[in-house]
């Protein structure tokens, strides 16, 4: 089982990863579409009319999947601000029972947004809402990112939870001093 829900947070993050590459890709096919025609403008006097349509809206929804495909495996590496000054002062079973209310209530309230979250993307199919650029993209696709982004997270914190339940440390639990430490190396080894 350990096996799987780690290959599940590493493909939400790679999604997320592709998410931005997408974004890249956009941008830079954003510029050269310019610089050509301005050298074309140059040369001929002429506009090509080269753009790449709806980019910023396209961005926009690669930059929503990315944001929320990476939240999970932001998670397990340790990457989201905590604020642990309480945690950091306490040890052994007051601790661990910080981390269990933290853990509940944040897989509660993300589970309740995933939820919601699934139900937008229905409405969204169902009613064939669209978007309103240049090429209207059935708004159920972009959603469905922040959707399973969220859905994701949710299994996250209830894995964390369980961990904590049975006595075992959270994933995040020391990765952060590893990551403002810069001795990141090893926690990408795993």
């Amino acid at each position: 089982m350990r096996k799987i829900l780690d290959s599940i947070y590493h493909a939400s993050g790679v999604l997320a990863a592709t998410c931005l590459v997408a974004i890249c890709t956009i941008v830079i096919a954003q510029v050269a579409g310019r610089v050509i025609d301005r050298l074309a403008t140059v040369l001929t006097g002429d506009q090509i009319g080269l753009v790449v349509p709806s980019a910023a809206e396209f961005s926009g929804f690669f930059l929503a999947g990315a944001s929320f495909l990476a939240l999970a495996y932001t998670m397990r590496h340790g990457g989201h601000i905590r604020v642990s000054l309480l945690v950091q002062t306490i040890s052994g079973e007051p601790r661990r029972l910080i981390e269990l209310w933290c853990l509940a209530f944040g897989a509660a309230t993300v589970a309740f947004f995933a939820w919601h979250a699934i139900l937008l993307v229905l409405d969204s199919y169902e009613f064939e809402e669209v978007s309103y650029g240049i090429i209207a993209v059935p708004l159920w696709i972009p959603q469905s990112a922040m959707a399973l982004g969220l859905v994701v997270l949710a299994i996250a914190l209830f894995d964390d939870l369980v961990r904590v339940a049975t006595g075992r440390e959270p994933s995040y639990e020391g990765k952060e001093e590893a990551l403002l430490s810069g001795e990141d190396e090893a926690l990408f080894a795993e």
